[in-house]
């Protein structure tokens, strides 16, 4: 967990990462060393009593799907991109579908469409925890490797969740960078992305607990709206908190379509300067608005290698290296070594904030 002190502006990141362990969820052993066709039948038995072998190679001809929340997601382009790298790096096949809106259960038939398809490795975000669990679960009982990103599915029916950083520690860096661009105090409120998203929902959560410590009494967080990830939405229901809260001092965004579309509404508007903006974005989304004044801070990682290391958890789990305990090691290409940690969950890193200083140093 990360301690409650400023975090800091890390520069962009080269070489190994280190690995990191944290988040508490339950998850379900998985290993094979040999692709999707060669697997016995009854998949959750033969998960349950694999044993890694961590020097086995990585199979070459996994298939490989990406699953975004949904398609045409900028923040999704970027992770997809990272993760259509690492299959090209460990010789797999890689393909890319998804619905074109972020609904609970949008998502479903696509799973089932590549379970029927014998994909080796599915690399989902959910929309919902629970939607999509039981497609999820007949795809690995028929032999697929299942990894969440971004957003975990109910743990029970995922092999392994790809976390971008803790949820304390994301929940704590988006209340302290609104705490300090509003002099902490004011109302504030939150736009989301979807009702049912786990991550956004977990964040919330978080925040709203951080928001009840002793150093953030002044300040009062109004009400959450749901922008469904969508640019036209969130720029109307950032809008709408505007008019509902003529005194809003700031709002917080966890999501990048959200955070950019406020920004975009913020900048052509009066309140630019005056209503504080952060949250979670890309740099090349909000450069523009960092420098026409309208964001001064905000967080994210880099959802490429978000997306590059979850296809490496993939083709571990489904080349037999990895089950999905804790303490099993694999390696993420350039990315270097990681660390299953509790209950199946691998942890990219902390999030970089980027502000005026330092966001031209990146391209994502």
């Amino acid at each position: 967990m990360y301690p409650h002190t400023p975090w800091h502006r890390r520069l962009p990141r080269s070489g190994a990462v280190a690995a990191v362990t944290a988040v508490a969820l339950l998850a379900t052993a998985a290993c094979s060393g040999t692709t999707r066709g060669e697997q016995e039948s009854g998949g959750g038995d033969a998960r349950s009593t694999a044993e890694a072998d961590p020097d086995a190679p990585l199979v070459e001809g996994l298939s490989v799907a990406f699953l975004p929340k949904q398609v045409n997601n900028p923040y999704f382009t970027v992770a997809n991109q990272g993760g259509r790298a690492a299959v090209e790096e460990f010789a797999g096949e890689y393909k890319e579908v998804g619905p074109s809106e972020a609904s609970a259960s949008s998502q479903v038939s696509y799973v089932n469409t590549l379970s029927q398809q014998g994909t080796d490795v599915i690399v989902t975000a959910a929309n919902d925890p629970n939607a999509v669990c039981g497609a999820l679960n007949a795809a690995r009982d028929a032999g697929a490797r299942v990894v969440t990103f971004d957003s975990d599915a109910s743990p029970e029916c995922r092999d392994l969740f790809v976390n971008q950083a803790t949820a304390e520690g994301i929940a704590q860096i988006q209340v302290e960078l609104i705490a300090e661009q509003i002099g902490g105090s004011g109302q504030i409120a939150i736009l989301s992305a979807t009702p049912n998203a786990t991550n956004q929902n977990t964040w919330i959560e978080l925040m709203e607990e951080e928001l009840a410590r002793p150093e953030y009494a002044d300040i009062e967080l109004v009400t959450v709206a749901y922008g469904n990830d969508e640019d036209e939405k969130s720029f109307q229901e950032t809008q709408g908190l505007l008019r509902s809260y003529p005194d809003l001092a700031g709002i917080v965004s966890p999501t990048t379509v959200g955070l950019a579309a406020a920004a975009r509404y913020l900048s052509g508007s009066e309140y630019r300067g005056e209503v504080a903006l952060t949250g979670l974005g890309t740099p090349n989304q909000m450069r523009e608005f960092v420098a026409d004044g309208t964001v001064e801070s905000f967080a994210l990682w880099d959802p490429a290698d978000l997306g590059y290391l979850a296809a490496y958890a993939g083709a571990a789990l489904a080349s037999g290296q990895i089950t999905g305990a804790e303490g099993e090691t694999f390696t993420a290409g350039e990315l270097g070594e990681y660390e299953v940690g509790a209950d199946g969950v691998v942890v990219l890193g902390p999030p970089t904030v980027f502000d005026a200083e330092n966001i031209d140093e990146f391209d994502f």
